[in-house]
């Protein structure tokens, strides 16, 4: 791909800079039907915008200070979800309100007990008439406390082998029979949740796609869940950029030690390149392919530099990072470091952000898909290596054993 962005009088950067001037403070609405919160989805919500397209309608957003609405979940995974196999009554429906933020979205994935062996699911929903009946529970369902709609998987066969027999539906929140209870972190805020099903009714035409074809679209979710999460921010998108991190640096002054110059060195590095693989990727989603092995690629190297860019911005600011209080008095603890998404006011290390951030960054490599089983993916799908089980077969025990260690 041409990575060159196009110059100033580029007719694309300017038609976006005349709707800015028109729109000086877009609403979320606004911003929605104007095709810039998901340019790259095809008309009636999108633009259809090739890749350098959408590179120019970032930029310019960027420059005049705009952000696009705050609903994760919602525009970066079930919005692709819905588009690519929703009737044309759920695209109707639910996507202008998704893209706009004016309804929040969860997902209704994990499950206690089953780890990253998604397909392990037991929750069951069962055809009566023309509802399903749901009954089961998901743990670490983030936001689902002010969702409005949720994303579900639910097992509809279970007869069926593991990866058969599953659906996917949408599922509003405020159904009776559902429970939610937070879960508190390390960090002090309640952001994961669990959520039980008790005999909860959701209609038959919630069912996105066809009945038992599920775990076909939870993997075009989780397709892009791994391209969404590391984007921006180093928390899953969220929080502050490495960039961000370099320049709360250079406001400290002068970086003595070597060790600690070349950490900030390859913090540098690793931004660089996962903003070359996400250039990467956006050209391969904004052509139509569903994201491949390049985007558990990506979600390794995020993952593991989010962990490194709070590590660093820990160990320069010392003991008093560990602190409950901040230079100016506020309590760490009560402040969500993945809130905003932009890093604003993180320009000092005291910022309660970075404490947050760092004991949040725990879970990059856990959640969304561990690393362990992010680098299976690549193993298998990337470098043809063949599966565990497969590597034994035919060998001796003794050989087995040499391999096993």
């Amino acid at each position: 791909m041409e990575f060159e962005v196009p110059g100033a009088d580029d007719p694309r950067r300017q038609a976006v800079r005349d709707w800015l001037a028109a729109h000086p403070q877009p609403t979320g609405r606004q911003l929605a039907e104007a095709g810039y919160v998901a340019p790259h989805w095809p008309a009636p919500y999108g633009l259809g915008a090739d890749p350098i397209h959408q590179i120019v309608i970032d930029d310019e957003l960027s420059k005049a200070g705009v952000r696009r609405p705050a609903n994760p979940i919602g525009i970066g995974w079930a919005g692709p979800t819905i588009v690519y196999a929703g009737t044309d009554e759920q695209k109707k429906r639910y996507l202008l309100p998704l893209l706009s933020g004016e309804e929040f979205w969860c997902q209704l994935f994990s499950e206690p007990g089953s780890g990253s062996d998604l397909a392990n699911l037991g929750t069951r929903a069962v055809r009566d008439g023309d509802e399903y009946v749901v009954n089961g529970q998901k743990i670490w369902t983030s936001g689902a406390q002010h969702a409005k709609y949720g994303i579900l998987i639910a097992r509809t066969a279970p007869e069926s082998p593991k990866h058969k027999g599953v659906s996917y539906f949408i599922c509003p929140m405020d159904t009776p029979g559902i429970e939610i209870r937070p879960i508190r972190e390390m960090t002090g805020a309640q952001t994961f949740n669990e959520v039980f099903f008790t005999d909860v009714r959701l209609p038959a035409a919630n069912l996105v796609g066809a009945e038992g074809d599920g775990w076909r679209l939870a993997k075009v979710t989780l397709g892009n869940e791994r391209v969404s999460l590391p984007t921006g921010g180093v928390l899953w998108g969220s929080g502050p950029t490495a960039l961000e991190m370099l320049d709360a640096v250079r406001e400290r002054g002068p970086v003595s030690d070597p060790n600690m110059r070349q950490r900030l060195a390859e913090i540098y590095i690793e931004h660089t390149v996962l903003d070359l693989i996400r250039l990467r990727t956006l050209s391969a989603r904004l052509r139509g392919e569903q994201p491949g092995p390049e985007a558990s690629i990506r979600k390794v190297l995020a993952d593991e530099h989010g962990q490194h860019v709070m590590e660093v911005a820990r160990d320069i600011l010392g003991a008093h990072g560990m602190l409950q209080q901040t230079l100016d008095g506020s309590q760490r603890g009560q402040h969500n470091g993945l809130g905003g998404g932009g890093g604003v006011g993180l320009r000092s290390l005291d910022h309660p952000g970075w404490f947050d951030g760092y004991m949040f960054a725990r879970a990059l490599t856990i959640g969304g898909g561990t690393g362990e089983v992010q680098r299976n993916i690549v193993a298998e799908r990337v470098l043809g290596l063949p599966h565990d089980v497969d590597v034994l077969q035919g060998m001796s025990w003794a050989e087995t054993q040499r391999v096993r260690g």
